[in-house]
């Protein structure tokens, strides 16, 4: 887990049974999303919530900020840094492995989550990850190296998946977030994309009744 600048971890109250691993968005850090998560978590739960270290940022004019892997624009059709991308997959790889080590936890006890730029790291190394884990969670996000699918997948195009997007995000568009359920659907068998009206780039406190 060093690899990372830090990371923020709240342990199950209960006995531990389960293990959500949630990465930010692009200038955030892990405390603003282990908040969050805190409060609607179970109590045989784990949370771990990474925080990316600052790196020069070309979408950023080459300033430093955190950032999970380089980007160069916003846009569906930019050039990727793919070797930048799977540098950072491998890293989330790494803390998979060394938290089924440590807890001894069946792989589908492990869910991957995101936001945003956070999201497709956790949506490309789930769906890469050598052992079928229990689900994925992304918000306001794209998939990343699109055409490696299928090929690049493994063990996980049966888990659920769960993709949440506002229909007015100005960040990531929601047409973005579209075709990425798309490409999903091509290859995944229990992808869901949900669309919340008005929602801009960002989460909603709101709660169906």
């Amino acid at each position: 887990m060093s690899s990372y600048e830090t990371i923020a971890t709240a342990a199950a109250t209960g006995k531990h049974t389960s293990t959500i691993i949630f990465f930010h968005g692009l200038g955030e850090s892990g405390n603003v999303w282990m908040e969050k998560l805190s409060t609607l978590r179970k109590p045989n739960t784990k949370i771990i919530c990474p925080s990316a270290s600052k790196i020069p940022l070309t979408l950023n004019k080459g300033f430093m900020m955190p950032s999970w892997f380089d980007v160069s624009t916003l846009k569906e059709d930019a050039p990727e840094n793919e070797s930048d991308i799977l540098r950072a997959v491998d890293k989330v790889h790494a803390l998979l492995d060394e938290e089924l080590t440590r807890t001894r936890l069946p792989p589908k006890k492990l869910l991957l989550g995101g936001f945003s730029q956070g999201g497709a790291l956790a949506l490309y190394a789930a769906l890469t990850y050598h052992r079928p884990l229990a689900g994925i969670l992304i918000l306001s996000c794209w998939i990343p190296l699109h055409k490696s699918f299928p090929d690049a997948a493994t063990n996980n195009t049966k888990i659920p998946i769960l993709q949440c997007h506002g229909t007015d995000d100005p960040v990531i568009p929601y047409a973005w977030g579209r075709r990425t359920s798309e490409i999903l659907s091509e290859f995944t068998t229990k992808s869901q994309f949900t669309s919340y009206e008005g929602l801009l780039h960002g989460t909603n406190e709101k709660k169906d009744t």
